[in-house]
């Protein structure tokens, strides 16, 4: 096997690339040419085949048909071994160190070929030479699960560097960064690519990034290629319509109406993590009706332990919540009689029942009640389906019927049904998670507008997610939570990018 050079970035091509999975065609010809010393974006909503065109590249999948060229010659990767032979490397969304192991102990052992005895004191030495010929530090010494996301991150890359890798896909790699951590980690990196030191394939969301940092950009859609030029050519909307095709965008409302009273009130609330330790520390926070408030801050911050107590699936230590001044304890009734819905973190896990059908689903709310059931317990399944016919065209649910099992719809139609449930009544607070994450952009715009709606007939919503645009975009005030702790507040139109990140990474 060629092995490939490691001083400088080489370059990639596929050429009519497909992959099928059964009756599944997930990539359909496919050509994509990466010069060396570029840096290149790969766009493409869920399903669009860019797991599956990365993951051919990087030998985890083979191609049924078509070339991998690397340096303008056809090269066969049959695994990811192969793959560290080229030089090529993944930087993958989730960390892969060990969170018990230090970052010098996961720099060594994640090589190819490890010897049974390792000499500690030179591959520290030959670590310590390495960074320093590098733009970034990391703390070598001390165990991944003690440094922050930033770092984490840093070590991912610093480690297929230190790997030599000179090829590298980075997937998502700024989802758990603070503004000015992405910008200083892509920074560095497109300043490797200008000296021709890497070729970078970047998988994103995030049209800020790419028309920042990319020169070239490639669209797939359902398998195919949809799109492709340098990005100094491209806008935003451009390529956005390329990966959605002719599918039309739900428009989201403008923002009107007043604030009304406080709807929603958490007095010194304190909750714990899985594992006793305190998650959510002394959170005070007043929301009134037509307001959203967003809830920024890097994942692991507490944010998941405030949901989980606000929709009763976790108890809080101490502190008190009330809703439009009266105390909350977390039951059905409440949630119903207060008008209180929730959009959690992957619906899926925590807001249905995947072998139930979409029709139950959607009933949840209100199975027990007229015209769904007389007397508490006998239900009429017709109203059900009723119901859920409504909904379904209402909510642009894709479903092959009412009847269709939960687990079977696609992530953007999980969230659509559960959207349904939880606004297809009347809201007064509204208390959402995440709502978008790695959906689609039709499903993202839909429920924009969904919440944006429901604020200006007068909801209280808190909103929580660790996308800073999209809180910038809905929210009307922002707070930053760090180490369970609400630690700085902000109208969202006076908002300072630089000012929210340093609160996010606790300076």
């Amino acid at each position: 096997m060629r092995q490939a050079a490691n001083t400088r970035g080489p370059s990639l091509a596929t050429v009519g690339m497909s992959k099928s999975f059964g009756a599944l065609k997930a990539l359909n010809d496919v050509s994509i040419n990466i010069p060396a010393g570029s840096f290149h974006a790969l766009l493409g909503e869920n399903g669009a085949g860019k797991s599956t065109l990365v993951k051919c590249i990087m030998g985890y999948y083979q191609a049924d048909d078509g070339e991998l060229m690397i340096d303008n010659r056809q090269e066969i990767i049959g695994n990811p071994r192969a793959a560290h032979a080229f030089g090529l490397g993944m930087v993958y969304q989730h960390f892969t160190s060990v969170p018990a192991m230090t970052v010098a102990e996961n720099f060594v052992l994640a090589r190819d070929h490890v010897p049974g005895v390792i000499d500690w004191a030179r591959e520290r030495k030959l670590l310590e030479e390495f960074l320093s010929r590098m733009p970034l530090r990391v703390p070598l010494n001390v165990k991944v699960s003690a440094i922050s996301a930033g770092e984490r991150q840093k070590c991912e890359i610093l480690k297929q560097l230190y790997l030599r890798r000179r090829f590298l896909i980075l997937d998502e790699p700024t989802s758990v960064l603070t503004p000015g951590e992405a910008d200083e980690v892509l920074g560095m990196l497109r300043g490797m690519v200008s000296s021709d030191d890497l070729t970078i394939l970047m998988i994103t969301h995030k049209f800020r990034e790419v028309m920042a940092f990319a020169d070239d950009v490639t669209i797939l859609r359902r398998g195919k290629l949809a799109g492709q030029g340098a990005v100094k050519d491209l806008t935003p909307d451009a390529m956005a319509r390329a990966m959605i095709g002719a599918e039309e965008l739900t428009v989201q409302p403008p923002r009107t109406g007043d604030y009304g009273a406080p709807r929603l009130n958490i007095e010194k609330l304190n909750a714990l993590d899985d594992g006793g330790r305190p998650a959510v520390r002394d959170v005070s926070l007043s929301i009134r009706g037509g307001e959203i408030v967003g809830v920024a801050g890097v994942s692991g911050n507490g944010q998941r332990q405030l949901i989980e107590v606000l929709a009763g699936q976790r108890e809080a230590e101490s502190g008190a919540i009330y809703l439009e001044g009266k105390r909350y304890h977390a039951t059905r009734e409440q949630m119903r009689h207060s008008h209180l819905s929730v959009l959690p973190e992957e619906p899926l896990q925590n807001a249905c029942v995947a072998r139930m059908s979409v029709a139950d689903n959607l009933a949840f709310r209100e199975f027990d009640r007229p015209p769904f059931a007389t007397g508490g317990w006998w239900l009429n399944r017709a109203k059900f389906r009723d119901d859920a016919v409504r909904k379904i065209a209402l909510y642009k649910i894709k479903t092959r019927s009412d009847d269709t099992a939960m687990g079977d719809l696609s992530g953007g139609n999980v969230q659509r049904t559960v959207l349904a449930r939880e606004l297809g009544r009347q809201v007064d607070i509204l208390v959402a998670a995440n709502p978008c994450f790695g959906l689609d952009f039709a499903a993202v715009a839909q429920i924009h507008a969904e919440i944006m709606a429901a604020r200006n007939r007068g909801a209280a919503v808190l909103l929580v997610s660790e996308d800073l645009d999209e809180l910038l975009e809905l929210a009307d005030r922002l707070v930053v939570m760090f180490h369970g702790e609400l630690v700085y507040e902000t109208r969202a139109s006076e908002a300072n990018l630089t000012e929210i990140g340093r609160h996010m990474a606790g300076h």
